[in-house]
């Protein structure tokens, strides 16, 4: 049985004391919406913007994605959930500061 208190707990990453996700990301629904465009629509940041979400927070979104592509390499594979998924289907150089666009 899982605790309650763990149920109702706010995510974190618990990498510090008292840290929540809440503190360096946008409200999941927010941050959800964002990484559906970039990831399984394959919108880019302007497209993102043009339907109304903030430039800069689209910006640092996209950001943090592609800086966290060699974690997702080291991953162990997992079930595909969706029509896109972060193995074969969306490659993104790791190495020399790569960015599209």
């Amino acid at each position: 049985m899982i605790p309650q208190n763990i149920l109702l707990k706010a995510p974190t990453a618990e990498l510090r004391a008292d840290q929540s996700d809440a503190d360096t990301l946008p409200p999941y629904d927010l941050l959800d919406a964002i990484l559906l465009g970039l990831v399984e629509h394959d919108k880019s940041v302007e497209q993102l913007v043009a339907e109304g979400f903030d430039r800069s927070m689209v910006q640092r979104i996209e950001r943090l994605l592609h800086l966290a592509e060699h974690k997702r390499r080291q991953a162990a594979p997992g079930v595909k959930l969706t029509a896109r998924n972060f193995g074969r289907d969306r490659r993104y150089p790791i190495t020399h500061a790569f960015r599209s666009g």
